[in-house]
Order: C-alpha cells, then structure tokens, then sequence
C-alpha cells in the first residue's frame, strides 16, 4: 500500500484536525501540517488534497474565501464550521476505534 493510498481515506479527517487546531489556512498550508506532523511519513498530493477541500466545504464542513497574501497573490483559505466540529469529533472517535481494532488484529494474528 502505497502512502498516498493509507492517507486517502484519513484525509477529511486530518485536514479537519490541522484546522481545527491552528485556524484558517490555505491548501498548501494544510498539506505542510499533516506533513510535518506525520514527520514526512504521509505525503499530501494536489490532486488528493483540493478534491477533499471541496467535498468538504460542499458538505459544509468547511468555509472558504479569497484572500489577498502579503505578496500580492490570490490564495484560498479555509477554516473549519461549528458542522465541521462535530463531524471531526465523530470522524476521530471512529478513527480510534478502528485503530484500536486494527491493533488487536495485529497483535492475535
């Protein structure tokens, strides 16, 4: 399995996490959170990452806007909604749970 197949199915869940707790940011921002904080181990590829942002802001989990930067660029930014705390809640206990089971497996097997 490669490392982009593992982080498929986690991402909703680790992009609600990284906005949850350090507040708005852009794509690129989130993409460097979870991978810094995966120490590299997980890789956030374009194609992945704003295919689930829109999903995610469709859902309303999400809200988006456009920004001005600094530097005179166009960025988008995102920042979690009061829905998208209670599905990032509800996604990490379920997250835990099946990591636990996994681990059980692991461990019997």
């Amino acid at each position: 399995m490669s490392k982009s197949d593992t982080l498929q199915g986690a991402l909703p869940l680790l992009a609600l996490k990284i906005l949850g707790r350090r507040g708005p940011l852009h794509g690129y921002g989130i993409a460097t959170q979870i991978e810094a904080m995966s120490d590299d181990v997980l890789n956030v590829e374009e194609g992945s990452l704003y295919p689930a942002l829109h999903r995610m802001e469709e859902a309303g989990w999400i809200a988006a806007k456009w920004v001005t930067t600094e530097n005179k660029r166009r960025a988008r930014i995102y920042d979690i909604t009061a829905a998208g705390r209670k599905q990032l809640a509800q996604q990490e206990s379920r997250w835990r749970t099946v990591s636990a089971a996994v681990g059980h497996v692991l461990q019997r097997a």
